[in-house]
């Protein structure tokens, strides 16, 4: 059986019989203790996604896979290189505690890239044929979320505007010259120091860096209230990446993303009308952190011995990717347009 996107349900492949997935809220989904489990010994705490669970590794781009059979490795979804090495057992892994199930169908994913397709002028026709029927697969990429109580000391300056009036000489146009008056502007500074507190919920940080963070934020939102609890069944005829960031890295990386609202929390408190931001000391407290997997439809090609992807929310529909221009349909292009000055300068002149 393989999971449905637009039933929501493991359906059968061969006669269409449907089933229920044991979990469909978010009711029970874990949060961990940060500190606590990194603190813990050996690999008690690591998983495989399933029971029958294997991965592979691509040697072109080094992205690791997992999947359940019937599915086999085949190419890369990242890179389009042909998968040749053989498939083994997964390895064990901090296991995912959620998961946002494939909501649009493979079918609805290929319009929406067609419909991509038609912005794009001097698009190659190997990115064409990647919209075929089989030029998608459907892939969850694993992401970290992060929560987290912080309090921030920061010193800094509160700058506020106030006017002074100048005196300055211009030029008359008759040779002579004119005193005349302007206000100009001049801004104060004053030390100042305070703390700032905020509790920070679901920072997401992408766990996989086969496709490109900007990419990845193109494709937000996602609507992270309809996550469930992480159930194999999800998985089935649909293959995951195995992380390629590791737990306290991501975190570091969610320290980022906290740093720039904190330093919009410490300019409001700055206040005045321009702040200088001298230091700023953060603790964080209650940091947890969740594992969750969120869908994709993803398809890669190769051109030139250039990797290229175009990637589908598979819960909106939203559609990016990046292309090459094919130089032999700008050539015939450029000639067209050549020909048609040419045929239309001849018909002018014969007049």
């Amino acid at each position: 059986m393989a999971f449905d996107p637009a039933k929501g349900q493991l359906k059968c492949t061969h006669c269409g019989h449907t089933e229920g997935v044991p979990a469909t809220t978010t009711s029970g989904i874990a949060s961990h203790l940060l500190e606590e489990f990194l603190a813990r010994a050996g690999d008690a705490h690591l998983k495989t996604l399933a029971e029958q669970a294997l991965e592979v590794q691509c040697t072109g781009c080094g992205s690791v896979v997992s999947f359940q059979p019937p599915e086999v490795a085949g190419s890369c979804p990242f890179c389009g290189a042909n998968i040749v090495n053989q498939p083994k057992a997964a390895d064990p892994m901090v296991a995912p505690d959620a998961v946002l199930p494939f909501k649009v169908p493979k079918e609805q994913a290929q319009t929406q890239v067609r419909t991509w397709l038609q912005t794009r002028w001097f698009a190659p026709n190997a990115l064409k044929r990647m919209a075929s029927q089989e030029g998608i697969a459907g892939l969850y990429l694993p992401f970290w979320t992060y929560d987290a109580d912080t309090v921030s000391n920061y010193t800094g300056q509160r700058g506020e505007h106030y006017f002074e009036t100048e005196t300055y000489e211009e030029d008359d146009g008759q040779g002579g010259t004119v005193t005349r008056t302007r206000e100009v502007m001049r801004t104060a500074w004053y030390p100042t120091a305070g703390q700032v507190a905020r509790s920070f919920q679901d920072v997401l940080i992408a766990a996989s860096r086969a496709v490109p963070e900007k990419k990845l934020n193109h494709l937000a939102p996602w609507d992270l209230e309809s996550i469930c609890v992480y159930e194999p069944a999800y998985l089935a005829g649909f293959k995951a990446q195995r992380y390629q960031v590791e737990l306290p890295d991501g975190f570091e990386e969610a320290k980022s993303v906290m740093a720039n609202v904190i330093d919009g929390d410490v300019r409001r408190d700055i206040g005045g009308d321009e702040q200088m931001v001298e230091s700023v000391e953060t603790a964080y407290a209650n940091s947890v952190f969740r594992h969750i997997l969120l869908p994709l439809w993803i398809g890669a090609y190769r051109f030139r011995n250039q990797p290229y992807q175009v990637v589908v929310n598979a819960r909106t529909g939203e559609v990016q990717g990046d292309r090459p221009y094919s130089t032999v349909k700008i050539v015939f292009l450029v000639f067209g347009i050549l020909c048609l000055i040419v045929v239309l300068y001849a018909l002018m002149h014969h007049r």
